[in-house]
């Protein structure tokens, strides 16, 4: 076989991988395309239907945009101004909420995985156990312990008004029901973190809170960020529990999805474009906070 002939198969062979390369190029981007329209189909609808008025709600189809008769923006004001005190109080509560999650879940971690101590494990599947016991479940315990042990409104009444005593309730409530949940998602990193380094830490004298401090928390930004796009998600999106603790969409303390709740309801019937504003309105926070920390959610997931 001549070196002609072999290089000639080896060509015909190269383009058949190349073929099948480009194939499979483009079966991936057609898939990517295809699950990105589905995912974004109903954002274009909620979208569209916000900006319909009433007649042209009924007149169009779901997915159909109005007219230039039938659209309008008056939905997006109203339903901004309905929600303007509940997006105030869902942020007071869920942003130090969030952030405590984080930090105590991390603190936790460190203590459960890089640090030996008797009574250990039982402690771990405390934590465990917590995952796992559902919202319905403490509801009226819930209820009973801040109106009849803690009274914050009457104990704090001469430092916090009601509803911001309302607003600390649930800081410290989805702060207890954030925390196992944290625990475990930083956990699963400091497993896989360099047990050689933290020794060396400790053999040069370093104490377990300045290895925290200046090993442990600089490499757990990346979780940090995975936790508090987490965190921020669930408990911005929590409605029992503002439904139990504050009770009422007239309340000084009712928070966004509370509000929405109500949000376009009439003798009539319901002001389906109103109450779709109102949904895209309170979905803005979460979808700015991933945006904002998307690359190290990104790095975060990959560990």
């Amino acid at each position: 076989m001549t070196d002609e002939t072999v290089s000639a198969e080896r060509t015909v062979a190269d383009e058949r991988l190349y073929d099948r390369l480009d194939l499979t190029r483009v079966g991936l981007y057609a898939a990517l395309v295809g699950l990105t329209i589905f995912y974004l189909i109903p954002v274009q609808s909620g979208f569209v239907t916000s900006i319909k008025t009433s007649e042209a709600l009924i007149n169009t189809q779901p997915f159909a945009p109005p007219g230039p008769d039938g659209a309008t923006i008056e939905k997006w004001a109203f339903a901004f101004d309905a929600l303007s005190r509940g997006l105030v109080n869902s942020l007071v509560f869920t942003v130090p909420a969030t952030i405590l999650c984080a930090v105590l879940g991390s603190m936790a971690a460190y203590g459960l995985t890089l640090v030996d101590w008797r009574g250990q494990v039982a402690v771990f599947v405390l934590f465990i156990a917590g995952i796992f016991i559902p919202y319905q479940s403490v509801v009226i315990p819930l209820t009973q312990f801040w109106s009849q042990y803690a009274m914050l409104d009457h104990r704090l009444g001469l430092v916090l008004s009601s509803h911001q005593a309302t607003l600390l309730e649930l800081i410290v409530t989805h702060t207890a029901y954030g925390i196992p949940i944290c625990t475990m998602l930083f956990r699963s990193q400091y497993k896989t973190m360099s047990w050689e380094m933290i020794e060396a830490a400790r053999l040069d004298g370093a104490s377990v809170s300045r290895i925290y401090r200046r090993i442990v928390l600089p490499l757990s930004i990346p979780m940090f960020a995975v936790v508090f796009i987490f965190q921020f998600t669930q408990i911005w999106n929590e409605f029992l529990f503002s439904l139990t603790l504050i009770g009422s969409v007239n309340d000084p303390a009712a928070s966004t999805t509370l509000i929405l709740s109500g949000l376009g309801e009439a003798l009539e019937g319901v002001d389906y474009p109103l109450r779709m504003a109102g949904a895209l309105i309170t979905a803005l926070p979460t979808l700015i906070v991933y945006l904002l920390f998307a690359d190290k959610f990104a790095e975060g997931v990959r560990v």
